[in-house]
């Protein structure tokens, strides 16, 4: 007679208490392999899209930094406080090395190396321009004194020291000259001697007027600055590509900036990432733009600049695994050449 435990046979309890069978944890295991890859592979899809558009709105942030800062030196090329396509006399005993010093031309751009002082580092085939101009703000003369090489300014916080190569300029001229004695916040007087003076390069004469007359460094040709006259520092920079100490390429400002009594030419990175730029420039009379070769000696001419930039991404996100780059164009009208 068979035996049973209540109302249930032995039997029925051992399977019905049988764990998973190897097939099935098999199958179990290889539905978990195929929702973990799908995972992962969101989550490098999502972690690449992310890389990419970083890297895009940093290439698009240097792109707004770099065009931001080299138009306003562009749009403030050739001018003055007091008129456009003034005469002027240059009086600071320079070199022809010293490329900050010729003030013949508010932008002069160029396809090869600079004819002198071409940066170390920049790099060959990019173009690059020599941006001059007297800043916007200065100082109103009083009184000048030639025979005593003084200007008297109409307030003691004139913010000039020695050593500052400055411009002075009227309704007729102006004159580029360096300050010799100046002291800023105790009087308003700004003395500009000839050589022989604590300050380097120094002037070459105390004459303001043209034609500039260094032989004769104690008067010069004469000229005499009215009331109303003004003074400001000049400005000067050079844009170019240049290789930056982590061997990538940047965009490079070099300017010039007094150093103690005398000046210097300094190099800033602008910008990391830039690795092209090309310049065209507009003449009058001309329906395009023209590379600065065709400019020829029509530099005082030049209206407007058409600076095209290549940026690339920080990292390699692009599709086939090389950085993304990006090229942006920027056109900027030298205001002082059509107001």
């Amino acid at each position: 007679m068979k035996r049973t435990i209540g109302n249930r046979n032995p039997s029925q309890g051992r399977r019905t208490a049988a764990g998973i069978g190897l097939i099935e944890l098999m199958v179990a295991l290889v539905l978990g392999l195929f929702i973990t890859g799908a995972a992962i592979s969101v989550f490098l899809s999502n972690r690449q899209t992310y890389r990419a558009t970083e890297n895009l709105g940093r290439v698009q942030e240097s792109t707004r930094v770099a065009f931001e800062l080299m138009a306003r030196d562009v749009r403030e090329a050739g001018g003055t406080p007091c008129a456009k396509n003034l005469p002027t006399a240059n009086v600071v005993d320079t070199t022809a090395g010293d490329w900050w010093a010729d003030w013949s031309t508010g932008v002069l751009g160029v396809e090869g190396p600079f004819a002198s002082d071409n940066p170390a580092n920049r790099v060959a085939g990019t173009d690059a321009v020599e941006l001059k101009s007297g800043d916007s703000n200065g100082v109103t003369v009083t009184d000048h004194v030639p025979a005593s090489a003084q200007f008297k300014v109409n307030t003691v916080d004139h913010g000039l020291n020695d050593g500052d190569i400055v411009m002075v300029c009227d309704y007729r001229q102006a004159a580029i000259v360096q300050v010799t004695n100046a002291q800023p916040g105790i009087n308003e007087t700004i003395v500009h001697d000839a050589s022989g003076a604590s300050t380097s390069p120094g002037n070459c004469t105390k004459g303001l007027g043209i034609p500039v007359l260094c032989s004769g460094a104690a008067t010069g040709t004469p000229y005499t600055y009215g009331p109303n006259s003004t003074i400001v520092k000049l400005h000067s920079a050079r844009w170019y590509i240049g290789t930056n100490a982590n061997n990538n390429r940047a965009l490079y400002r070099q300017i010039l900036r007094r150093s103690g009594t005398g000046v210097a030419t300094v190099a800033e990175e602008i910008t990391e990432g830039v690795s092209d730029m090309q310049i065209t420039y507009l003449l009058p009379g001309n329906a395009a733009y023209v590379a600065a070769g065709a400019v020829g000696a029509r530099w005082n001419e030049v209206q407007a600049a058409r600076i095209e930039l290549t940026l690339d991404s920080p990292e390699e996100v692009g599709v086939d695994g090389n950085v993304l780059q990006r090229t942006l164009v920027h056109t900027v009208t030298l205001r002082n050449r059509n107001s």
